[in-house]
């Protein structure tokens, strides 16, 4: 059995330097390391890498991309709505229903979802009382 050292989020953007500004306008983040040549920046969080690398393919994926774990949801969602970061509503059959934003309750763990600028859907959580934080 292979052994893993760690895992990383790969994420596709059609213009490198206009996900390099909304990722530092909206969620505060810089690039760790850039690699001019390859047209693709590193970004360290807590220890977990995301890449995100330039190709005429971005956004054509339906499906979340990158998942974040916030400490207390509603909080987040409010700074980042400040930075103008719209929220998914969700109402889909055997899926995720939202109400202003939020599927689930602080009880069983919240999560929400947006689309950044390249149309990758990026989803926060917070996890349930007593789940261990990675």
């Amino acid at each position: 059995m292979a052994e893993f050292v760690t895992a990383t989020a790969v994420l596709a953007a059609s213009d490198l330097a206009r996900a390099r500004a909304w990722y530092a306008e909206k969620l505060g983040l810089q690039p760790a390391v850039s690699l001019p040549d390859n047209n693709t920046d590193i970004y360290v969080i807590n220890g977990a890498q995301v890449t995100i690398y330039e190709t005429p393919s971005a956004g054509t994926a339906r499906n979340t991309s990158l998942g974040l774990v916030v400490a207390d949801l509603r909080a987040v969602m409010d700074e980042l709505r400040s930075r103008g970061v719209v929220f998914e509503d969700y109402d889909i059959e055997n899926g995720p229903k939202t109400v202003d934003g939020i599927s689930g309750d602080a009880e069983g763990g919240m999560a929400a979802w947006f689309t950044d600028s390249e149309g990758n859907i990026v989803n926060i959580v917070q996890l349930p009382p007593g789940f261990p934080l990675p």
